[in-house]
């Protein structure tokens, strides 16, 4: 590397940092998502996912991991060129259904097949790789402690109250607006539905929280390159009578076009400006840029069939602890996400009858597996 830029910090595990009750709040987040999918179960007869519930299309696409890259960013499943099937699912932040109209945080969950090496635990006989991204680069709250106090928020008001929410998305997205204005950004007005009616497809998405990036540590982006998606980035949305109006504007996407993206790592080179306990710190681009590392192309396709529904949003759970050892989730957010997205992957399967499977074959087959009826065994 060139003297000028920075040197990568080394990963090593004793710069993670566990609270003395770290497992006590990992079990209340356990208990307080449980009670979501409780609430919604009970309204619906259906189980879904408590935090991010609502998909909005599901695809399928490759990720190509790009030739030549420095060693300090061939790591992990980008150490070397190829071509990698994958999933993706497109969703916002609550665990209930509401109208597109009350607009929160979105999401973006990728699921690469087929990724050879030593696995995380929970996860060794799978060869897959998950990256679970948000459209902001710092998450909204710092550890998991306080993660736990905004979730008990949300879980107070799930599956109630849908036209004050609409109302109170309103106010949410004019005073982030004003925000905005001025430089600001509030990760707890945008969860509260202060999030910008724009369309999905033109946002950037982020894992907001470190992962390890083999022998070092990164954050992780899917920026939009491709030029019918970049055209889309900040274009507002009329949502009024469209209750799904974002899964309308994906499917109408690629009804008739194919969609790239750049998947980018923001390598840490800076601990104390680049914290690993920290979620809330979004990591200075002048010290250390985000760099292309692959490619995530998406053809045209429907993005909402029955198959891809059957298959992807009810078959299957994304979480940043189905991977390789190489990208290890890190900080307390991440360490909290481990239990927490087992346990409702967990009562999905249990309440709905459906397995929940790690595909190991191309996406085709997955999508032509999910109509055997061992399915829904």
């Amino acid at each position: 590397m060139s003297a000028s830029v920075p040197i990568p910090i080394r990963f090593d595990p004793s710069l993670e940092h566990s609270a003395t009750n770290e497992a006590e709040i990992q079990a209340a987040l356990v208990a307080t998502m449980r009670s979501i999918s409780e609430t919604t179960f009970a309204h619906s007869g259906h189980a879904t996912r408590s935090v991010h519930a609502k998909a909005h299309g599901v695809l399928r696409g490759s990720v190509t991991v790009l030739p030549d890259l420095p060693p300090h960013l061939a790591q992990g499943m980008f150490a070397k060129p190829g071509t990698y099937d994958a999933v993706l699912r497109f969703s916002t932040l609550p665990g209930d259904m509401l109208d597109d109209h009350v607009s929160t945080p979105r999401g973006l969950a990728v699921k690469v097949i087929g990724v050879e090496g030593e696995r995380l635990p929970g996860s060794e006989t799978d060869t897959t790789q998950d990256f679970v991204l948000i459209n902001g680069p710092a998450f909204g709250a710092a550890t998991a402690e306080a993660f736990l106090g905004n979730l008990k928020l949300l879980a107070r008001t799930t599956d109630r109250a849908e036209g004050l929410k609409k109302v109170l998305s309103a106010v949410a997205r004019t005073t982030e607006a004003l925000l905005e204005a001025f430089g600001h950004r509030s990760p707890t007005i945008l969860t509260l539905g202060g999030q910008p009616l724009t369309h999905i497809l033109g946002d950037t998405f982020y894992s907001q929280a470190p992962i390890r990036y083999g022998d070092y540590i990164a954050k992780i982006a899917a920026v939009p390159v491709s030029e019918r998606l970049t055209m889309l980035t900040g274009l507002h949305l009329d949502m009024a009578g469209r209750p799904n109006g974002l899964r309308q504007a994906v499917e109408e996407f690629f009804d008739l076009n194919d969609g790239e993206w750049e998947i980018r790592a923001q390598l840490c080179t800076d601990l104390n400006t680049m914290p690993i306990e920290d979620a809330s710190v979004a990591w200075p681009e002048d010290q250390s840029p985000y760099v292309a590392v692959a490619r995530l192309f998406v053809p045209q396709q429907n993005a909402w069939s029955a198959e891809g529904i059957k298959a992807i949003d009810e078959g299957m759970a994304f979480s940043p602890w189905h991977g390789l050892a190489a990208h290890r989730p890190l900080g307390s957010v991440m360490r909290a996400r481990r239990p927490a997205y087992e346990n409702s992957a967990r009562f999905r399967a249990e309440r709905n009858g459906c397995p929940i499977h790690e595909p190991l074959a191309s996406p085709d087959a997955v999508l032509i597996n999910a109509s055997d009826s061992s399915w829904d065994r």
